[in-house]
């Protein structure tokens, strides 16, 4: 049975170790280990502590990737169920990251040159500088500037961007292929509960749907400018979709079953990414994706590959 780990740089990764750094909050994670999924409640009644406790501190865990959550409907409104990330956290530090990284090739793409796209409104783009174009227009995605984009939103449909394989050029064998980057849900305004499914796909294959849990305004992204209305949308989560021939993991825990073969890599001199909301989807939470100059990580769309 494969078990996920959970990779950090103590310089990069200082919200894991404070995730870490509390007993209590150490008890929840083991917790959730041996219980598996469980909602706030249960926490708080099998630790004997207030729900606002564990609230508090399932935040901090939740931000730190340790954790994950989604809204399910309850007979009262909808309740938030937890679910344990990574088995075992490995603190890598830089001198010995460069060896683990020998086989990795990284790819960084602004999140404004997308090759394709299709959305609907409320969307638009924005740059640290100032809005892009119009607003609530599709059309503007076509606008030269778009280069200069730090967030991306609108409601449902898609963009799609075009990343070299050079795995592939260098004759290289991928073992297997990451993508990251910063994603939230977008609603009018912001909420903490509007749950989204966001989907990826790569080559034309849906790999796997992640849902975010909400649009996050309570406090102003760490880049995100001064001049972006408090009230908009201000961060994401960071989040990492891993697909290798096990399967498609999302920050370490399996959402399907799609592996390399069904992506087709040495069959493309090219990457086909596309990230969006589905006109199917269950939650059409629609979506925000932050680049550099906005949100809490001031990062573009990294696809690293690992060849063995």
């Amino acid at each position: 049975m494969s078990r996920n780990f959970l990779v950090i740089d103590p310089e990069e990764g200082m919200a894991v170790l404070k995730g870490l750094a509390s007993p209590l909050r150490v008890s929840m994670l083991k917790l959730l280990h041996e219980k598996g999924a469980m909602n706030v409640n249960d926490i708080a009644a099998h630790l004997s502590l207030p729900q606002s406790t564990v609230s508090t501190n399932l935040q901090v865990l939740e931000e730190a990737g340790l954790i994950r959550t989604e809204s399910q409907k309850a007979r009262k409104g909808s309740q938030k169920i937890c679910y344990p990330t990574a088995e075992e956290v490995l603190v890598v530090f830089k001198s010995d990251r460069r060896e683990i990284d020998a086989n990795a090739i990284e790819v960084s793409m602004p999140i404004g040159l997308y090759t394709s796209y299709e959305v609907t409104a409320p969307c638009g783009l924005c740059s640290p500088d100032g809005i892009i174009g119009l607003l609530d227009v599709p059309n503007t995605f076509l606008d030269p500037d778009r280069m200069k984009a730090g967030l991306i939103w609108f409601t449902r449909g898609y963009v799609e961007y075009q990343f070299p394989n050079n795995a592939k050029l260098s004759g290289a064998q991928i073992r297997e292929i990451e993508i990251a980057m910063e994603l939230s849900s977008e609603v009018p305004g912001t909420s903490a509960d509007w749950p989204s499914d966001i989907t990826l796909s790569i080559n034309g294959t849906d790999v796997g749907t992640w849902t975010s849990p909400g649009d996050f305004g309570d406090k102003r992204g760490v880049y995100t400018p001064g001049w972006w209305k408090l009230k908009g949308s201000q961060y994401g989560k960071l989040k990492n979709w891993r697909i290798s021939a096990e399967g498609t993991f999302v920050d370490g825990v399996k959402i399907s079953s799609i592996d390399l073969d069904a992506i087709d890599l040495l069959g493309h001199h090219s990457i086909r990414v596309r990230i969006g909301v589905r006109d199917d989807a269950r939650h059409p939470g629609g979506i925000n994706i932050f680049g550099r100059g906005f949100g809490n990580y001031d990062q573009d769309i990294v696809l690293r590959i690992r060849t063995a």
